[in-house]
């Protein structure tokens, strides 16, 4: 069997070095690019074209399950998925036999993927699309769209947070902060994509970089330009702009 190539796809870096570092085990596989967000790893992809991809499930840009959606089947890699977290995500992994490595994963645990992964990949030579994966997309989809809280890594280890008990979410760049019950928690992800899978009667974008929960809202205390400063239950005041503010003035009609 041909040395078989792989691309790293992870956010953080000391996550790519570990994985980099434990496939010098492996001779047989050849890291040929690493990425550090959804659409560099798709791109990356598309024209390297490797047997293996290691993909991380939550990146900036795209997440893993995005990635894997924009890339056409006949170029699909198999995958060893990376997470940190959720539940449904590794219950669906297990259902459908597809590896992933549970961060921190040990070294045993990785050897033990790669040997899965081996293993598939010297019976899967011209099988196309791998009507697994397609149903992991299928269930990952499902249980999102149904899903009632937010998983959060925090200095290894991982928060459940009721997504009833969100106050406000603050966006910054790559990351969300999210306040719940007098508590910050920090999340790799965009305020966008958080955005999708929030229940949009309960949720309400008030500015560019704030959503808040519409049950924590105390007061609304007009402001400039038919804008609002939106009083939080904690005393937190957040600034609408005018470009969100259409469905806060439907609040006090």
């Amino acid at each position: 069997m041909s040395r078989i190539t792989a691309i790293i796809a992870d956010d953080e870096p000391l996550a790519r070095e570990r994985i980099r570092t434990l496939l010098t085990r492996f001779p047989e596989i050849e890291v040929v690019g690493e990425s550090a967000d959804g659409r560099e790893t798709v791109s990356l992809v598309r024209s390297l074209r490797p047997g293996l991809l290691f993909l991380d499930v939550q990146m900036p840009e795209l997440n893993g399950f995005e990635v894997l959606e924009k890339l056409h089947p006949k170029i699909s890699p198999e995958v060893v998925f990376v997470t940190a977290y959720d539940e449904f995500a590794l219950h669906a992994f297990e259902v459908h036999a597809i590896d992933y490595l549970l961060k921190p994963f040990t070294r045993a645990r990785f050897a033990r993927a790669m040997e899965h992964g081996l293993r598939r990949l010297k019976t899967a030579a011209g099988a196309g699309e791998d009507p697994r994966l397609a149903s992991l997309l299928e269930s990952i989809r499902a249980q999102q769209s149904k899903g009632d809280r937010l998983a959060i890594r925090d200095d290894g280890s991982v928060y459940f947070v009721r997504f009833l008990d969100i106050d406000w979410l603050e966006g910054a760049g790559n990351y969300v902060k999210v306040h719940a019950q007098a508590r910050e928690h920090l999340l790799r992800d965009t305020l966008k994509n958080l955005e999708d899978k929030l229940d949009p009667q309960r949720f309400l974008r008030v500015h560019r970089s704030a959503i808040v929960n519409l049950d924590s809202i105390q007061r609304l205390e007009p402001w400039f330009h038919g804008e609002y400063v939106v009083v939080l239950r904690d005393g937190t005041r957040l600034q609408s702009s005018r470009t969100y503010s259409e469905r806060l003035r439907s609040l006090v009609r």
